[in-house]
């Protein structure tokens, strides 16, 4: 070897241990999640899953198929998506509490019920869907999914009195152009939960949950994350910052616990693409810990934003299995006896 050679070889393997320790410490920091994500056939639907299906698929037809496109520029539909919230949320014995706002001379509304706990009242888990649609999608899987999640898992969880104090919210205003402003429903909510002092233990957003794909290359990343995850979209994912790492990996313990069913976690930069882009954004930016659970939407459907986004497009079988596995989640976060108990 030439004596002028070996500075240039000695760059090239810095430059190799630095990229394999920044890998690593990518991997175990932000990518690693407790459990194994499941593999293999999907065994057939329970009872009990069969039942969440046929649910699951009555709210996305009568939000996304029968009232349609929903927004403060349709606000007739608007408004009776949000009667209808209220009343299937009423199902689940609890007085539904409407917080109203204006945005462009259109009363909005968030919805709440609220399932007080019985050890820890005062720690508070909040699960979250925005129920507005973008202008020009009638939003099946964004966001009736999530909404239609929510309100199947209403009457689930309030059977059974938690630890904690529980609230179950469907949000206005999560679409452009009231994204990331203070117009946005789940901006609205947080601030004055902050403003009266709230103890929110954790935000969980229901976010596109109804869409999957089992082909090789369905699935998209912001890069670099493509290196780390599966290429098929027939996954479910929680997604948080690095501040939220131990209630992403509690999340995802849970789920691998019961459910039979592919997932994925990350706790990422929240200035990737896509790690923000819901309504967990808006807990942050008044201090509250809060992840995603989410199909990942525009990284994977086709129909994101579009038209096309109707309720045909849902996989209802594979949504249920979700389902089931995230009201196991939210029972044992709602159950656990302190925060600390996040990062186990």
């Amino acid at each position: 070897m030439h004596l002028s050679s070996r500075p240039a070889l000695k760059r090239v393997i810095a430059l190799t241990l630095a990229i394999v320790a920044l890998t690593a410490i990518f991997w175990f920091t932000m990518i690693r999640m407790p459990g194994n994500s499941y593999r293999g056939p999907l065994p057939p639907l329970t009872p009990e899953q069969t039942r969440l299906r046929d649910e699951l698929q009555r709210h996305v037809w009568r939000l996304a198929g029968e009232i349609g496109e929903r927004h403060v520029f349709q606000p007739r539909q608007l408004h009776a998506a949000a009667d209808y919230i209220e009343a299937e949320l009423s199902q689940a014995g609890r007085p539904v509490v409407r917080q109203s706002f204006e945005v462009r001379g259109v009363l909005c509304h968030n919805l709440e019920i609220e399932i007080p706990g019985s050890a820890r009242p005062d720690e508070i888990l909040v699960v979250g869907a925005h129920y507005d649609s973008v202008s020009g999608s009638p939003g099946a899987d964004d966001n009736a999914s999530g909404v239609a999640a929510l309100l199947t898992l209403a009457r689930r969880l309030a059977a059974q009195p938690p630890a904690r104090t529980l609230r179950l919210v469907a949000f206005a205003n999560e679409e452009p152009p009231f994204f990331m402003t203070g117009e946005m429903g789940s901006l609205v909510y947080a601030r004055r939960c902050r403003e009266r002092g709230d103890r929110i233990a954790l935000m969980l957003s229901l976010e596109s949950l109804g869409y999957y794909a089992s082909r090789p290359g369905s699935q998209r990343y912001p890069f670099p994350l493509g290196l780390f995850y599966p290429s098929r979209g027939d996954f479910i994912g929680f997604v948080g910052r690095t501040a939220d790492a131990q209630w992403v990996r509690r999340c995802v313990k849970l789920f691998r616990e019961h459910a039979r069913f592919p997932s994925e976690g990350g706790a990422l930069p929240g200035w990737l693409p896509g790690v923000g882009w819901s309504d967990h954004w808006a807990f942050w930016q008044v201090g509250y810990p809060a992840v995603m659970i989410t199909d990942t939407a525009i990284f994977r459907s086709p129909h994101y934003h579009a038209a096309s986004d109707t309720p045909d497009q849902l996989d209802y079988d594979r949504f249920a299995r979700v389902v089931d596995g995230l009201g196991h989640v939210i029972s044992s976060l709602a159950a656990t006896n302190g925060a600390g108990a996040a990062g186990q």
